[in-house]
This record gives C-alpha cells, structure tokens and sequence, in this order.
C-alpha cells in the first residue's frame, strides 16, 4: 500500500493566519500584559504562602513529634489543631484569590475588552 498525500488547502492557511491576527493584537495590549504580570505575581505570592505554611507542617511532624502529640483538651492534639489550620489557611488564601479576582481582575478585563472594542 502507497501512503495517500493530502494537499494544504491554500483557504485553510488563509482562515488559520487571520483567526490568528485578534491574538497577537490581545497580546500586544498593554491592558492585557497587565492584567498577566498582576496576576502571576499574586499567584506566585499565593503559592509561597501555601508552601511556606505546608511544609512548616511537615517540617514539624518529621522533626518534632512530641511538640504535635501535646494534648489540648481531652480529646485532640497540637497536631490535628495545626493539619486542620493548614487545611483552613488553603481555604482562606482561595477566598483571598477569588475576591481579588472579582474586584481587581474582573476589571482589568472589563478595560481590556473596552480598549479592543468588544
């Protein structure tokens, strides 16, 4: 059997390289580099936070397992009050990150689409 050879259709290319050009021009606009640098920097500061806090807990349970086993109350330990804090702090810092994306970054938006003329 001989492999068939599919030709390019020169109107595929066309319609490729001008669905392209409202990127590039989206790409371009200051609003939208904004927007970008604003919201990776507040991620990565998110995401140290995160890390900084998880692996102090982890940190603890391989080098202090005496420090979590001490008991508060009857029933739980230092412990389970800080694995529960971690799993609390994700929380807090996703509603951070959703509260800042509805004011901050909903506007941002908003502006870019305006200068773009949408």
């Amino acid at each position: 059997m001989t492999a068939s050879v599919h030709p390019i259709d020169p109107a595929a290319i066309r319609l490729t390289a001008s669905a392209a050009l409202p990127t590039d021009r989206v790409a371009r606009s200051p609003q939208f580099r904004q927007l970008v640098s604003e919201r990776t920097r507040f991620s990565w500061i998110l995401t140290v936070l995160m890390l900084v806090v998880y692996f102090s807990f982890i940190g603890l349970i391989a080098f202090d397992k005496s420090l979590l086993a001490v008991k508060i109350g009857t029933t739980s330990s230092l412990g389970l009050v800080l694995g529960v804090g971690v799993i609390l702090f994700a929380f807090v810092l996703t509603g951070i990150y959703v509260a800042r994306a509805n004011s901050r970054y909903d506007a941002l938006s908003a502006e870019l689409k305006r200068s773009l003329g949408q």
